[in-house]
Order: C-alpha cells, then sequence, then structure tokens
C-alpha cells in the first residue's frame, strides 16, 4: 500500500474541488436540458444539485445499496462529497444522477442513457467525418507506419486526427507532448494471442480505439481481443455495448478505409474474434487493486491488457497524489500480466516520469500540465 496521500476535493481552488463544485452541477443542468424529463425525474436532479453542491451523500435507496456499502458507502455517508476520496465522491455522484432520471427503473425512463446524445453528436461531427477520411491517406503507408499512427490516434482520444495524420507527409508529430513513450515496449510484445482494452470514452473517442484493434487482428498481432466497457452509463461519455455497437455502425456506413474497418469489426464480433466485456467493478469507485478474482482471473488469462484513458490511469494506478517520479512499476507490480497505458493528462494523478521532464513542465506550466489535456504517456509494465 502506497503512503501517498489520496486525492480528495477538499481544497479550493484545487482541480478536484473545481469538478465537484462546478463541473457536476453544469452537468445536472446539460442533462436537464437535453431530455424532456417529468416533474419526478426534475425535482430529483434539482435535489441532487443542491446535494452535490451544499449537502452531504445519502444512500441510494434502492438494491444496489448493498453493493455501494460493500464498497465503502457506510464509511462516507453522511459526509460532505468534498470530504471522501475523489474517486469515490466522483462515481458516487454519477450513480445517484442515474438514479434521479429513472435509469434503473422501473419506468418509462429505465435503461435511457442520460448522456447519449452527446456520444451521437460526436460520432456524426464533421470532425469525425474528417478523421475517417483520413484512414484513406494512412492506409497507403506501410503496416508499421499504419500502427504508430492508430497507436497515438487511441492515445488522444477526441484529437484523433493528430494521430491518424503522423504518416501523412509533412505533418507534425506531436513527440514534445508526450510525458513518457513507451511504444517501443508496447510493440515489442506483439503479436500475442489475446490483447484486452479497456475502453474509456465512446463517441469519437472509442472509434481510435476499435480501429486500433482492427489493425491489431486484421494484421495478425493479436487472434482474439477482448475490449472491456462500463455496464452502466459511467462518468459523462464512458463507453458501454451500445455505444461500441453505435460505433462500428458509423464506421461501416463510411466510405474506403473506413468501412472496411467497420465490416472487419462487425465480423469479427460474429464470430467471437472480438468480445464485449461489462464487469459491474467497471463502474466501482475503487482501484483496479481491489477488483474481485473472477475479473482479475480475465486479465491474467490475457497476454496484454491496455488501459485508456484518464480515469482508467487514475484506477489502475491509484487515485493519489504520488511523487511523479515514482516508477510506474511499483504501481502497477500487482496486475496479474503484462500491461499497458494510453493516456492523456486530465487529473491530478502521474506516476513514471523523469526529474528532469517533471523540472521542465513545471517551469513552463506550473502544475497545470497534469490537468489540461494537452499532454499524454504511453507507459507499460512487465513483470
Amino acid at each position: 500500500m502506497s503512503d501517498a496521500p489520496v486525492i480528495r476535493a477538499d481544497e479550493p481552488g484545487s482541480f478536484p474541488h473545481g469538478v465537484l463544485a462546478a463541473r457536476h452541477p453544469a452537468l445536472i443542468r446539460t442533462v436537464l436540458d437535453a431530455f424532456p424529463y417529468g416533474p419526478d425525474q426534475r425535482r430529483a436532479l434539482d435535489a441532487l444539485l443542491t446535494s452535490a453542491t451544499e449537502g452531504v451523500m445519502e444512500p441510494l435507496g434502492t438494491e444496489d445499496d448493498e453493493r455501494w456499502a460493500a464498497w465503502g458507502a457506510r464509511e462516507y455517508l453522511g459526509r460532505s462529497w468534498f470530504e471522501a476520496p475523489f474517486l469515490w465522491s466522483e462515481s458516487y455522484f454519477y450513480r445517484h444522477l442515474l438514479e434521479a432520471v429513472g435509469y434503473f427503473g422501473p419506468g418509462a425512463w429505465q435503461g435511457i442513457d442520460p448522456f447519449r446524445p452527446f456520444k451521437l453528436a460526436e460520432l456524426d461531427s464533421p470532425e469525425t467525418d474528417g478523421e475517417l477520411a483520413a484512414l484513406d491517406r494512412l492506409t497507403e503507408q506501410p503496416a508499421e507506419e499504419q500502427a504508430r499512427a492508430l497507436l497515438h490516434g487511441s492515445l488522444w482520444g477526441n484529437r484523433a486526427d493528430l494521430g491518424f495524420r503522423l504518416s501523412t507527409p509533412g505533418a507534425t508529430t506531436p513527440v514534445s507532448r508526450l510525458v513518457v513513450d513507451d511504444s517501443a515496449s508496447l510493440w515489442s510484445l506483439l503479436p500475442v494471442d489475446t490483447i484486452c482494452l479497456v475502453a474509456d470514452n465512446a463517441g469519437r473517442e472509442l472509434i481510435p480505439d476499435l480501429l486500433l484493434l482492427d489493425h491489431l487482428l486484421h494484421h495478425g498481432r493479436a487472434r482474439r481481443a477482448v475490449l472491456h466497457v462500463k455496464v452502466y452509463p459511467y462518468y459523462i461519455s464512458d463507453a458501454m455495448t451500445a455505444d461500441v455497437l453505435d460505433a462500428v455502425r458509423r464506421l461501416a456506413g463510411a466510405q474506403g478505409a473506413a468501412a472496411d474497418a467497420g465490416e472487419r469489426l462487425w465480423a469479427a464480433l460474429a464470430d467471437g474474434r472480438l468480445e464485449v466485456r461489462a464487469h459491474p467493478f467497471s463502474c466501482a469507485p475503487l482501484p483496479y487493486a481491489d477488483m474481485p478474482d473472477d475479473l482479475r482471473a480475465e486479465f491474467a488469462a490475457a497476454d496484454l491488457t491496455i488501459f485508456k484513458g484518464d480515469l482508467n490511469y487514475r484506477r489502475l494506478v491509484g487515485d493519489r497524489l504520488y511523487s511523479p517520479t515514482t516508477r510506474f512499476a511499483d504501481t502497477t507490480d500487482w496486475f496479474p500480466g503484462p500491461v499497458a497505458v494510453l493516456r492523456t493528462l486530465k487529473s491530478d494523478v502521474i506516476v513514471g516520469i523523469d526529474a528532469a521532464t517533471e523540472a521542465a513542465l513545471v517551469a513552463a506550466e506550473g502544475q497545470r500540465w497534469r490537468t489540461s489535456g494537452t499532454h499524454a504517456l504511453i507507459q507499460v509494465g512487465v513483470k
């Protein structure tokens, strides 16, 4: 167990405090505007708005209370949202939001994803059209160059065009924004029989993840892929099975190389070479070090597991204020197999960078580099 302090949101002016005090209230208002919710849902959302900013954490009032009790609810109920660990408060907020809109039912709103309009808007955006069109140029490059570009596309998420265009003559590679680059180590682990990818966001960010998996399968760098998604809407844009299907349909309905990839992904889903998994622990307010035995066994059975995105990084290494020079291997040595991370930095947690890099970043930006989303890393841990 690390002695680095757990991140909390009780310091005004800190990044976590801003998420709870400003981002969460804004999200409630956005969800209210996105759906014609009835009086019951609107009252529940208004109550959550007040509770999240001025009140204390309260029970869910559903059968899910038992699960959340096992995840630590008894310790934090009745306390300010700002006093609990940041990861726990964030997760509990989203679970309360889903209850407020009737996601878990019973009722007409059961199973209606409150974030779906935002996900679909990204898939249907002109930016997505441009990124998919870039795939046609990418297929003209050697397979190694394609792989490198698709890896960077997945890394940068909704700035995926930066990755897809890396192989375009004259393109500018954002290497100065990579604070750690273990990509050579990642490629050295391939080919494998089974690769797992723990997805982050849906919409525009899920497309490059799927394209990366398609490339690995199509070029024989993996015989089989397992894509882990959330079991229900978690945070504003996290991917679920429905989002995977939306993204594959978006690809298949495009033209050129994007359509080819979509058709291959559809076939891979149908014949089992690509499997989608949604484990209940995917929505837990806990680090992956606390995962149950059945999920641990799934990761142990894979030859390589890639965790995508900022939230998964926080859950993999622990949501703590480490010294940035803490070794990545020291925070992931419990993981039951080779593990890699593709992450754009959007929170305070960071490990595995050298002292000179940290000093240069702090001199140039203060601590903003940790949370601005303008820097990224590729980290690999092998026992």
